[in-house]
């Protein structure tokens, strides 16, 4: 009993991608920054620094950036003003919040009032007026109750179109699982749900998703894409990480299966007349990552004269880094070659390593920072998100300058 205890422990203090562990941020930034090698032709800078464990990133109408701080249950912008590439301040826009962690901003068409920001909880989502001039939430309003507790406490926000002509947004909201794998009592649990921006009609969106931590939507198709980390303890190389387009109503496969319907025999030990992993049952993985690589940000270079033509419609995806495997792996930000469908030719797309050096030895503890968030902008930038050494690095192309 003493051993499953702290396997429990182990577990729970190692969750990849539940949520920030507490750590101290970097004490010296140039030290970071020179230990990271970035693809040929792009920069990589400090934009902010000392914040604890920053997370997802958005931008509002007037592209101030803000970021979740979960560990700190605080939200915060970081302006930047003179367009230095440096934020001038921290600016506390929401605290005193349970593990917050997704960020949507929603703006009314032109001569509608002030726009709104969300900010989902581990146990609600919330609804703010948001004061641009002063950089302040206000008004909260709770929409959402949300199933708190469990080993992924993370809950991310997307604000999606309607797949109907003159259909209204509505808010996706992912929840992991409470479990590395097992049979969920909760409906929200291990799926992403939908509701109307004013937290009315909620309902499963998609299922059989153990832990999406992150979603965005392709800027040509409009489609929702999101990461999803694979369960633990089936050794090094098994199950993929994977990348998935999430279409309403789908089921992605945990706990039964995973990757590209490959049936979970260590888990359900059923017997079955067909594969219960195979399409239309089951959706497989769109990418495979490697196992435990713990995806967690992704975005798309747009179609902006701002980035190059030959890095339109990448993907670039973070790796926030595996924590229980015999070589450690991830610990990276990667590149994926797509069209401008999302689509790829061969059985897996080409990808690059776009940001590496994080991990600097052969242990996950010799890792000086963990990539979590990114967004891409169409001005030509990309913020990243190190919720381990406490900094967010602002990436431009130079073309080699």
């Amino acid at each position: 009993m003493a051993g499953l205890a702290y396997a429990g422990w182990f577990y729970w203090q190692n969750l990849r991608g539940a949520g920030p562990v507490i750590s101290k941020p970097a004490a010296n930034t140039d030290e970071l920054l020179k230990n990271l090698k970035i693809e040929s032709g792009f920069l990589i800078s400090i934009f902010a620094d000392n914040l604890v464990n920053p997370r997802v990133l958005i931008h509002d109408n007037s592209g101030n950036l803000f970021t979740s701080l979960t560990s700190e249950g605080k939200v915060v912008a970081l302006p930047d003003k003179n367009a230095d590439g440096k934020a001038d301040d921290v600016k506390i826009v929401a605290e005193g919040l349970k593990n917050p962690h997704g960020l949507a901003f929603y703006c009314p068409p032109a001569g509608g009032k002030r726009c709104s920001l969300y900010i989902a909880e581990e146990n609600q989502v919330a609804v703010y007026d948001y004061d641009e001039t002063n950089f302040k939430a206000l008004n909260k309003k709770k929409i959402i109750d949300l199933p708190a507790g469990g080993n992924h406490f993370t809950r991310t926000l997307l604000i999606a179109p309607s797949d109907e002509p003159g259909g209204k947004e509505r808010i996706l909201i992912s929840m992991g699982s409470t479990c590395n794998v097992c049979n969920e009592e909760n409906i929200a649990r291990g799926k992403i749900m939908a509701s109307d921006l004013d937290g009315k009609n909620l309902e499963v969106f998609a299922a059989g998703l153990r832990n999406s931590v992150f979603m965005t939507l392709h800027p040509i198709t409009g489609q929702v894409w999101a990461t999803e980390m694979g369960r633990d303890l089936l050794g090094d190389d098994l199950p993929p990480d994977e990348i998935n387009i999430i279409q309403e109503g789908k089921n992605y496969g945990w706990p039964t299966c995973f990757g590209n319907n490959i049936h979970d025999t260590a888990f359900d030990k059923n017997t079955y007349v067909r594969n219960p992993c195979m399409e239309p049952f089951e959706m497989p993985s769109l990418i495979d990552i490697p196992a435990h690589s713990a995806p967690l940000g992704l975005g798309f270079i747009p179609e902006s004269k701002a980035w190059p033509q030959k890095y339109w419609h990448n993907l670039f995806v973070a790796y926030h880094g595996s924590w229980n495997r015999t070589q450690p792996t991830g610990y990276k930000v990667v590149r994926y070659e797509l069209d401008s469908s999302g689509d790829y030719e061969g059985n897996s797309p080409k990808t690059h390593d776009f940001i590496t050096g994080w991990l600097q030895g052969e242990d996950k503890d010799s890792a000086i920072g963990r990539p979590a968030g990114i967004l891409v902008l169409d001005n030509g930038l990309m913020y990243i998100s190190d919720d381990k050494a406490g900094v967010i690095y602002l990436v431009k192309y130079t073309g080699g300058q």
